[in-house]
């Protein structure tokens, strides 16, 4: 964060100041503390009430202080998509680790299976698609064997099999490899544009887990938009779900804003992430030219959006956005909300944590 290190106290110092003093320096993302805890605690809820288990994805934000707040509402564990990521979060404190994604690195591999030695208590699933996936994971197994999901997938989609046949003849194919062990069946309907797809793709994803023999097997889906019809669809299933939403943790303003289920069922999400900048130029009537780039907000799924009524991002640069407005003049101070969390959180180290006075209550540390 600028104006102070990694330090503890360092971070200490900053606690009770207020954002708009002068002491914090700008650029400055901020996380929303009450919006975030509404968030933690509203798909806790959700998933509670809807007989599912929540296994948020932590590439959202890397963050230890977010993390714990995920596991003390009752999270299964943490789902990452990397070995690098599985190594943050276990710093976390996080026993169980679910990487949605195929593992194929050796480094992350060796460290994965020492893990698993080394603490008889720690759980870990990974995805496979492929005898070859399952073949690179059993040549480094240790004592332990790597516990693994079969990734049913789609046309057009990511990684996974591509039809039910393929994925029930590699789930008997890992059954058959020693240093594998088949858990269960993984999905990811985030892709599919309509619900009619998520639907019909979930029963896909039923029948791969009727099918597959397994005792007490894991079924898991992810995203943060169609998790409502998630709930409905996979009530029945004789399966543990995992739901591995992540993005929920602190909305924002564009992109899930526009897509959240609780758009379409009761309750709500509360965009936690601002960036607050200077006015740096006012070159031209209408123009003016703000000390806020793409190393300080997200920009792939929308670009930010202005607080402040009348003013209008025209585009991002590295270091600088342009806006349309009148009125503003140097020194001038503009908040933006994000579209997009999970590639807010990785432009920052630490981020202060405000009350609605905007003044700074604690801070959010980052490890990407």
């Amino acid at each position: 964060m600028p104006g102070i290190g990694s330090d503890g106290d360092e971070r200490g110092a900053v606690l009770g100041q207020q954002v708009f003093g002068g002491e914090l320096e700008l650029p400055l993302m901020v996380v929303h503390r009450d919006a975030l805890r509404h968030n933690v605690a509203t798909m806790a809820a959700f998933a509670r009430d809807h007989g599912l288990e929540l296994a948020p994805h932590a590439k959202t934000h890397m963050s230890a202080e977010i993390a714990t707040l995920q596991l003390e509402a009752g999270a299964w564990g943490l789902t990452v998509a990397t070995p690098r990521q599985a190594r943050a979060v276990r710093g976390f404190g996080a026993g169980r680790i679910m990487v949605a994604n195929q593992v194929v690195d050796p480094a992350g591999l060796a460290w994965a299976a020492g893990e698993l030695e080394r603490d008889p208590g720690f759980e870990l699933l990974s995805f496979v698609d492929s005898r070859a996936g399952v073949d690179i994971l059993a040549r480094h197994a240790a004592s332990r064997p790597f516990r693994v999901l079969v990734e049913l997938g789609h046309e057009g989609g990511r990684a996974g099999c591509r039809s039910l046949d393929g994925l029930l003849e590699l789930a008997a194919y890992a059954q058959s490899v020693p240093g594998v062990e088949l858990a269960g069946v993984a999905g990811y309907e985030g892709a599919l544009k309509t619900a009619d797809d998520v639907r019909k793709y979930l029963d896909s994803l039923q029948q791969a887990v009727e099918y597959v023999r397994v005792r007490n097997p894991i079924l898991t889906v992810g995203g943060s938009q169609w998790f409502d019809v998630i709930g409905r669809e996979l009530a029945a299933t004789q399966a543990r779900i995992l739901l591995r939403s992540g993005a929920y943790v602190t909305h924002d303003d564009g992109y899930y804003r526009e897509r959240t289920p609780f758009n379409r069922i009761d309750g709500e999400l509360r965009p936690a992430l601002e960036v607050w900048a200077h006015v740096l130029s006012t070159p031209e009537p209408g123009l003016a030219i703000v000390g806020m780039g793409k190393r300080d907000a997200p920009y792939d799924e929308g670009l930010p959006i202005p607080r402040r009524p009348g003013v209008t991002v025209v585009k991002m640069q590295d270091q600088h956005t342009v806006v349309r407005a009148d009125g503003l003049k140097p020194g001038d101070v503009l908040g933006f909300g994000i579209s997009h969390p999970c590639t807010a959180f990785d432009k920052w180290r630490v981020l202060p944590l405000v009350d609605p006075d905007y003044r700074v209550v604690g801070t959010i540390s980052t490890d990407f």
